[in-house]
């Protein structure tokens, strides 16, 4: 492993330039206009994977964005990586908070600015770097490699899952690495275990034909920017506790052992609060901060919508109301019954004054594994060699729904192993990558590659 190290150490200026180019392309799934600069970048990570040695590179065509695959099936006996990562990025509204352009990368106090540098390109191409240093060094890989870069993660992986089932065969491995996630905290690298899932959802509520004057109806019909807020104050106590009925039956409670361990994880509360703003936290009651993040389920509003907005005055009754609502769910809840629970919940708390119109957007599975699964102990292993300390052990209050049907699909464990870190601004502007935890991320995945051949061996 001496040599593909001191090769990584070597070309450290080269990765930034190469993956300056890579966040220079503005895929951006989410938005039509940008369809063709989404393709762009698929033939760029098809083109990047077939100049570092890998084989069968292509792109799979969906009804959506393409899937991008490649594989180096050149160990035989040794196990096989799945590697899972995404090229599609979210959009970079409102531009006029970006400090530097946000498809021009620029480095700053050793960070690397542009959208897509922490979520997802940056680590995708920590990747591509191991697997070229390998292949340089040694003429080979230690193990068996398919990659499957897709282009609609940031819109909800519509064609994803279809595709996994099509192509069981192909996509065939021991284990699934995935570096779409942060540590822990700077300077406290970790394996993630656990994610929590995704329900998502669109109300729609309708008062009148059309917007009506407030004077001459007021007191006469409902007004449907009133009466949401009401229905969504319903959904949650006091306390933080969600009020949906049977929304907490199957929910897989913290064991001690965990609350204990999360306990003893360095977290600073009052710099967490600090950080984020916000005059004093909330959350249900009985839990720590970390422990409502990580493993209890939420009810979130993300979105309202709802009458005159604009500048001076216009006295309306507004029509229609929207919310976008989001639950995040532990292991054990299942997004459909989730669903199901709402829809029966929302009609039997709205007022029979509004129309009601509930879309299901998109969802996913919660995600869990064990610490002592050995593809786990090997990524700690690589995290050590890679950032000269062991990591802890976490969960993630995010989603990749993709995990569990890895893991449902495939029959095989999943390992996320990211580099991220929590304050590298994912979705928001001034979004970041530290180029010391991308050099660490390179060394590191190259020695995931060698232990997770030593886990058959």
């Amino acid at each position: 492993m001496n040599n593909v190290i001191d090769f990584i150490h070597v070309h450290r200026d080269r990765y930034v330039d190469e993956l300056t180019q890579y966040l220079a392309i503005p895929s951006i799934s989410a938005l039509p206009a940008h369809a063709a600069d989404v393709r762009r970048c698929a033939e760029w990570t098809r083109d990047e994977m077939t100049r570092i040695g890998l084989q069968q590179a292509r792109l799979e065509e969906t009804p959506g964005h393409p899937i991008v695959y490649a594989e180096w099936m050149g160990a035989p006996g040794a196990p096989t990586i799945l590697f899972y990562g995404h090229y599609d990025v979210q959009p970079v509204d409102p531009v006029a908070l970006w400090t530097s352009p946000p498809f021009e990368a620029t480095v700053r106090d050793g960070e690397i600015y542009a959208r897509g540098a922490a979520d997802d390109k940056g680590q995708v191409f920590m990747h591509f770097k191991a697997v070229e240093a390998h292949l340089k060094q040694n003429g080979r890989l230690p193990v068996n490699m398919k990659f499957l870069i897709e282009g609609e993660e940031e819109v909800g992986s519509a064609n994803l899952d279809h595709y996994i089932q099509a192509h069981r065969e192909q996509l065939a491995a021991d284990v699934v690495v995935i570096s779409d996630s942060p540590m822990f905290d700077r300077g406290i690298p970790s394996i993630c275990y656990g994610l929590r899932g995704l329900a998502y959802f669109q109300i729609d509520l309708r008062g009148t034909r059309s917007d009506l004057h407030s004077g001459s109806f007021g007191g006469a019909v409902a007004n449907p920017a009133m009466v949401l807020p009401q229905i969504l104050a319903a959904a949650k106590d006091r306390s933080g506790r969600v009020r949906i009925d049977g929304f907490y039956d199957d929910v897989l409670e913290l064991r001690p052992e965990e609350r204990a361990e999360f306990a003893r994880l360095p977290f600073n509360e009052k710099k967490y609060r600090q950080d984020l703003g916000a005059p004093k936290l909330f959350g249900e009651t009985g839990y720590t901060t970390l422990e409502r993040v990580w493993g209890r389920p939420t009810f979130e509003v993300n979105g309202l919508l709802s009458g005159f907005t604009g500048e001076g005055a216009k006295t309306v009754i507004p029509a229609v109301a929207m919310a976008k609502v989001s639950m995040r769910l532990v292991p054990n809840q299942d997004p459909e019954k989730i669903a199901t629970l709402f829809a029966e919940w929302l009609d039997k708390t709205a007022p029979k004054t509004v129309e009601v119109t509930l879309t299901k957007m998109h969802g996913g599975k919660p995600w869990m594994t064990d610490f002592d699964n050995p593809y786990v102990q090997a990524a700690g292993r690589a995290i050590r060699a890679g950032f000269g300390q062991t990591p802890v052990y976490n969960r993630e209050g995010g989603s990749i729904p993709v995990v569990s049907t890895f893991q449902q699909e495939l029959g095989v464990p999943c390992v996320l192993f990211g580099v991220g870190l929590p304050d590298e601004n994912a979705h928001a502007p001034d979004e970041k990558l530290d180029l010391g935890n991308f050099h660490g991320g390179i060394v590191a995945s190259a020695c995931l590659y060698s232990e997770i051949a030593a886990v058959r061996g």
